[in-house]
């Protein structure tokens, strides 16, 4: 197998990330230095930030049968990427004083994201198990980084054993689809659709493990009972690398997965979807209700999410993956600012992070631009106009008025509304003052440090796409599956 230059060029941001690893690996070997270390990380991942910039120029390239690297895959590495580099920049903040050994987290997180970076141009299932994997085990480490912690140990257990679970199901999945097709190409396997989907059991039933795999780590219900606890077990920025770029890098795989294998044409597995779309959305609105821990809330809050954009997915047409793009960029943008917060107040030095919505209460009259932050990813992720999360939301339930999906639509209104709920009581307990009260709180110079320059211009960035999102919807259709 040989690789032209113009291959070998595609492939630039994942080989770039993967000697970042190794650069991270041997600075470990040589002396444990916790700045030095993320210092590596962060250059690594900012090259391969700027590699993705310039690959579109080449064209889409086909690398082998297994990738395919295009304006698609190009603009979610980007995500991901971007979406790693706040995370490692915040997860310096938070490690900064730690004693014990934090080199080892950003190698851990330099990893997974080469595994998201696989899965957005896999083209092939197997390269997508590939890239689940490889994103899926570092996480179980990240996850149990404070190996002290019971809670975070416990977490780790329960991702590791539900993971496994999920990629036995995922596995089986593709070995049905094997059997019944004798393909895993994506465009084998669109053909192979179009002759079997009214007679192909096993096609289906292969079909259906594949989603209950990705339905996992997507937390879509019933598959989602994980969820929680992890979240409120995983030090702060991990839970913000779990909830963006992990979810980014499956559902885009998904994405690419529906719309080039065929799999628009099984009624049945799109009503299975919907069904899933519903009851996240309602399940995952219903239960952020009740949540009195932050961490639980936004566990909740992800699941009634990727339920929204779920429906954009079911919704297909021309509409389906720029509407997709759109929710996705947003929720990212949204979430980082929320998990920006809570990874600023945390601390691995306490005996928890700051979780409770209790230890928020009256913090806009300490730390009021940190809880300017907040209030706006708040009303973010509630669809408020002129905020990132409305244009989102716009074109999710643009997308499925289009497709005429009445009752997908009445959910996204619903669990909106319920939605508005749960955000408005985080944004009144900021306000709130009560006396002698003992909160984990942000350092007084956060603005100062790197974590919280990017969570100030994370701010700027929900106003703005909120304002003025043309730049971005012209930059997604650009970026789209053609």
């Amino acid at each position: 197998m040989s690789f032209t230059q113009a291959q070998l060029l595609a492939l630039l941001p994942i080989l770039i990330v993967g000697a970042t690893a190794l650069a991270v690996m041997t600075a470990i070997a040589v002396r444990r230095h916790h700045r030095a270390a993320a210092t590596i990380a962060v250059a690594g991942l900012n090259l391969a930030l700027i590699a993705c910039l310039l690959v579109p120029q080449l064209g889409p390239q086909q690398v082998t049968p297994l990738l395919r690297v295009d304006g698609y895959a190009c603009f979610y590495m980007a995500l991901i990427l971007i979406t790693t580099l706040a995370t490692a920049t915040l997860s310096h903040a938070y490690l900064e004083n730690d004693r014990r050994n934090p080199e080892e987290y950003y190698l851990l997180l330099v990893i997974a994201a080469m595994g998201g970076l696989v899965m957005v141009c896999a083209e092939h299932l197997a390269t997508l198990f590939i890239g689940v994997e490889l994103l899926s085990i570092p996480l179980y480490g990240m996850i149990g980084y404070p190996i002290g912690e019971r809670r975070s140990l416990e977490a780790s257990l329960k991702y590791l054993v539900l993971s496994a679970s999920a990629s036995a199901f995922l596995l089986f999945g593709l070995a049905l689809i094997y059997a019944q097709t004798g393909a895993l190409g994506y465009a084998e396997l669109a053909g192979a659709s179009a002759k079997l989907s009214a007679q192909s059991p096993y096609l289906l039933i292969g079909g259906g493990m594949l989603l209950v795999g990705l339905g996992f780590k997507l937390s879509l219900v019933p598959f989602h009972l994980w969820t929680p606890d992890v979240f409120e077990g995983a030090p702060a920025p991990t839970m913000l690398f779990l909830a963006t770029a992990s979810k980014v890098a499956v559902f885009a795989a998904l994405t690419r997965y529906f719309a080039e294998a065929g799999d628009y044409h099984f009624d049945r597995l799109l009503d299975a979807l919907s069904g899933i779309a519903i009851l996240s959305i309602l399940i995952g609105s219903l239960l952020a209700l009740m949540q009195k821990n932050l961490k639980r809330l936004m566990a909740y809050s992800s699941i009634t999410h990727f339920g929204y954009c779920l429906v954009a997915l079911i919704a297909g047409g021309e509409l389906a993956v720029e509407a997709v793009g759109v929710y996705l960029l947003t929720y990212v943008v949204t979430a980082l600012g929320a998990f920006g917060v809570i990874s600023l107040m945390s601390s691995p030095h306490h005996e928890r992070d700051a979780d409770s919505i209790h230890d928020y209460r009256g913090l806009f009259w300490d730390r009021p631009y940190l809880t300017s932050t907040m209030i706006v990813a708040m009303f973010s992720l509630a669809g408020v106009p002129l905020t990132a999360g409305f244009i989102g939301k716009f074109y999710v339930l643009a997308a499925g008025i289009d497709a005429r999906l009445w009752w997908l639509v009445s959910t996204v209104v619903l669990g909106s509304a319920i939605g508005l709920y749960y955000y408005l009581r985080v944004i009144i307990a900021m306000f709130l003052t009560e006396r002698g009260i003992h909160r984990t709180t942000a350092p007084l110079d956060w603005a100062q440090r790197a974590g919280g320059i990017v969570i100030l211009l994370i701010t700027v960035l929900m106003f703005w796409l909120g304002v003025y999102p043309q730049p971005l919807i012209e930059l997604i259709r650009a970026a789209g599956l053609h």
